[in-house]
């Protein structure tokens, strides 16, 4: 998501970047060039107009600091003007679970926008917050919708109300209540019906259906993908129902993004979650300063360390800290690491949320280096015996083309493979040697991007900066296998297990 924007922004900043001081013409030619970014990432003209005249104030004004650099000024106060578009500096806009259980969330949508499908992320969410969730499907009208949510539910690990057939919306919303408040369920997610488009008879039901449960929070489910249209879609439904968030999915197929940076100012309303794929658990919460920090190409390590808990298997993390640090690394290890790599998103999945990798990224797409590439080299490898994935140089001729022809690749690639297997074992080596100095070395090194954008932008407006405070990451890191949980990394040189003392990867 903001893919599009984020390569404009950054050739905006690069150019401002080559300037010791900037002049009056040079930041209006910035904040021109910021606006266009802006509309082409289709967010709504009267949006643009106020960041930029909220921006242009606030670069000739009083807020300019003297001792810093001009072009990192225009890029903190873009950040500062992104974060108030997506909703503040405040903490991020979370459920409002009521005291009095059950809590009522009505889900409201058009048809096609994935309301089902986001109830069931939204269940599995929160059962593993340890809350007992009751689903039901209203959507009497689309084929197989309440059979839908029911395998959602199943998939999710929480109950579903039970179909019965004939019955109308609000007597299914009716029945709901009962069931979780006699069954004491923590929370109760509505699935309302659909249209293909707005209709008084879609709105009138959604309006009878959320007076009778009262819901704590009523979420609007948008497609980012369709633009300016989902804002439209925000603001009717706003006018009839009382809406408390909004949800936008498939955001990781919107390149452009304009829609989650009109709808908070548009509507008033906080978005609160991303569906970020189709799978089950493909459900972010919303962040205003990480995605702004994202969209500006400064990553959002936090994000990757909380995806990395969730996805890295903790025995495994473990057992390989303990062969790295003894300076082992061997084909099946390589082979792990990539599967763990695609687990996680893949290259570009991964690279997003790194700080400073927008030239990279481009070079690697004109590089041709895919997913795909890694899907080769696991095939590879897995075309190996053990013995050869143990001990690479038993890998004569004969050997690599057996292995060539069973992964169905060329001898060359077997051997690209292999150099850099050796590359990367010879890497492992060294840093191993010394107590494990290396490895905090090369944590230390993470997220710096030899740049400094992010030390830059830390003297910036009174302490406001994208990166994510000391607190947050070794918040995040302590969850993450391998970093400092249960079962985590105890490297010689790593502060006796886990990150460094006070490690943060946005200090050099």
């Amino acid at each position: 998501m903001f893919d599009a924007l984020t390569d404009r922004l950054s050739s905006v900043f690069d150019r401002l970047g080559g300037k010791g001081v900037l002049s009056e013409k040079d930041v209006d030619e910035a904040l021109r060039e910021v606006r266009i970014a802006l509309l082409e990432a289709d967010v709504a003209l009267p949006v643009v107009r106020d960041f930029i005249a909220k921006a242009k104030e606030q670069a000739t004004g009083e807020a300019v600091i003297r001792s810093v650099r001009p072009a990192d000024q225009v890029v903190k106060i873009t950040y500062d003007g992104l974060v108030d578009m997506l909703g503040g500096e405040g903490e991020p806009a979370g459920l409002n679970l009521s005291l009095n259980p059950p809590t009522v969330i009505l889900m409201a949508g058009l048809q096609g926008s994935g309301k089902t499908t986001t109830a069931g992320k939204l269940a599995l969410r929160l059962a593993k917050e340890r809350k007992k969730v009751l689903v039901a499907s209203l959507d009497t009208r689309r084929p197989a919708a309440m059979e839908q949510l029911a395998m959602l539910a199943t998939q999710a690990g929480v109950e579903s109300l039970p179909i019965v057939a004939g019955q109308a919306a609000p007597d299914i919303a009716k029945r709901a209540m009962s069931a979780a408040k006699l069954q004491g369920y923590d929370v109760l997610i509505l699935d309302t019906a659909g249209r293909t488009t707005l209709d008084e008879a879609m709105m009138s039901e959604a309006a009878e259906i959320a007076r009778i449960s009262s819901p704590s929070e009523t979420l609007l489910v948008a497609d980012s993908l369709t633009g300016q249209d989902a804002v439209r879609t925000a603001k009717a439904f706003h006018e009839r129902l009382p809406l408390t968030g909004l949800v936008l999915t498939r955001a990781d197929g919107d390149g452009r993004g304009g829609a989650a940076l009109s709808m908070r100012a548009v509507t008033g309303l906080p978005i609160k979650f991303l569906g970020v794929s189709e799978k089950i658990d493909g459900l972010d919460v919303f962040d205003a300063r990480r995605v702004a920090g994202r969209i500006l190409g400064q990553g959002d390590v936090v994000a990757l360390v909380e995806k990395a808990a969730q996805d890295i298997d903790a025995a495994k993390a473990e057992a390989m800290a303990r062969k790295l640090a003894k300076g082992q690394f061997d084909l099946e290890m390589m082979a792990d690491q990539l599967a763990q790599m695609k687990k996680m998103g893949g290259m570009e999945g991964l690279m997003g949320f790194l700080p400073g990798v927008q030239k990279v990224k481009k070079q690697i797409s004109e590089s041709g280096i895919t997913d795909k590439v890694f899907d080769r080299q696991v095939a590879i490898i897995s075309s190996m015996t053990k013995q050869e994935r143990k001990k690479p140089d038993l890998l004569q001729a004969s050997r690599k083309r057996r292995i060539a022809a069973g992964a169905g690749v060329d001898v060359a690639e077997v051997n690209r493979l292999l150099k850099q297997h050796r590359q990367m074992a010879d890497a492992f080596k060294m840093m191993s040697k010394g107590g494990g100095k290396g490895f905090a070395q090369m944590a230390q090194m993470l997220g710096g991007g030899g740049g400094g954008g992010m030390d830059r932008l830390k003297t910036l407006g009174g302490g406001k900066m994208p990166a994510p405070t000391q607190a947050e990451i070794e918040e995040a890191a302590s969850k993450l296998p391998g970093l400092g949980g249960p079962g985590g990394l105890k490297l010689p040189g790593l502060g006796g297990g886990g990150l460094p003392p006070g490690f943060n990867p946005f200090k050099k």
